[in-house]
């Protein structure tokens, strides 16, 4: 039977997520420290997209702050005893990253119209067929990329963590320092959790910038 277990734990990052921003509430003359917090994660993503795509990407700021917030509390999840990250799973990564393929495509031919496809020809139109039969491999690759880096990396850092606990607490020699040992490989998780969620953030950034960016840039 079709585990649906990714479907269920994805559907509690997304509630965790909007319940964090709904905490929030409004902007405010004088941030509480929880509010000030979200504002900074949110100029992160303005920076982020300001200088890799300038003012008009500001546009993006929704896009990508879900995207990062989604992929962080889900990778934060295969932190928890028993729970499998929703990001271990293929599914998953695969339906982030179609999204990220198609909006950053509608988004090139939206701003671009049918030119949107020069992007495809190289700077060679002698070559340009070439170039064209190797820029669709490459952007279909995309979708496949991301998923494929984000699942490796999260199922085995789970598969890793089980192995290093599962050998803290059976050999009597570590025990006496497990606690120490434990605390390390949490940071050290935790430190994968974060770099993975900014990984997944920039790449869709990155597409977006090749997709809108305009001839003479």
């Amino acid at each position: 039977m079709l585990s649906l277990d990714h479907v269920y734990l994805g559907i509690v990052a997304m509630g965790i997520s909007l319940g964090l921003v709904a905490l929030a509430g409004k902007p405010s003359l004088k941030p509480t420290k929880f509010q000030a917090f979200w504002e900074g994660y949110v100029r992160f993503v303005r920076n982020m997209l300001l200088e890799n795509i300038g003012h008009e990407g500001l546009r993006y700021v929704p896009l990508i702050a879900s995207i990062g917030l989604f992929v962080f509390f889900s990778n934060l999840l295969g932190m928890v005893p028993g729970l499998s990250a929703p990001t271990a799973n293929v599914n998953t990564n695969l339906a982030l990253a179609l999204v990220v393929f198609l909006i950053y495509n509608i988004e090139g031919f939206r701003l671009h119209g049918v030119g949107y496809l020069k992007h495809f020809m190289g700077p060679n139109p002698y070559l340009a067929p070439v170039f064209f039969l190797i820029e669709i491999i490459s952007h279909l690759a995309r979708p496949i990329t991301l998923t494929l880096r984000l699942f490796a990396n999260m199922k085995g850092g789970s598969l890793l963590l089980l192995v290093l606990v599962g050998l803290v607490v059976q050999n009597p020699f570590t025990m006496a320092l497990s606690p120490i040992f434990l605390l390390f490989i949490i940071a050290i998780k935790f430190l994968a959790v974060f770099i993975q969620s900014y990984i997944f953030m920039i790449l869709s950034v990155v597409y977006l910038a090749g997709a809108v960016a305009h001839e003479e840039h």
